[in-house]
């Protein structure tokens, strides 16, 4: 179930690190880059400021991308895999429910959902 699902208002530019690659984008960041056409389950927020998940703005577009695709095919919940991250969005309510990354996903198990996205 999710809860306390904030609406996203804004967009924020990511600060390149030394490389001159986009860094990477922390909870906060991650729900200011949504810019208001997803939200993020309270579990999700906390997981990609605890687990440092690398979300930067070219991943949002991405996944914005998927959630739109299975949108217009009638999907409810769809699992999203990105690069080394799973994504479980309720495509319906336009809200990521659960993120994990490769080292999360041992199991490789992902129930209640009714399609996939592979990005």
């Amino acid at each position: 179930m999710v809860e306390n699902v904030g609406r996203i208002d804004k967009t924020i530019p990511v600060q390149p690190n030394r490389g001159g690659q986009p860094g990477r984008v922390d909870g906060k960041g991650f729900q200011r880059v949504l810019d208001g056409s997803l939200r993020l389950s309270k579990h999700v927020s906390q997981r990609v400021d605890r687990r440092q998940l690398d979300l930067g703005p070219d991943r949002m577009r991405m996944l914005e991308n998927a959630v739109d695709k299975a949108a217009a095919k009638g999907a409810r919940e769809s699992l999203v895999l990105l690069d080394n991250l799973a994504l479980v969005v309720s495509v319906r309510n336009r809200t990521v429910i659960t993120a994990m990354d490769r080292n999360d996903m041992k199991e490789g198990v992902f129930t209640q959902i009714d399609s996939a996205i592979i990005v």
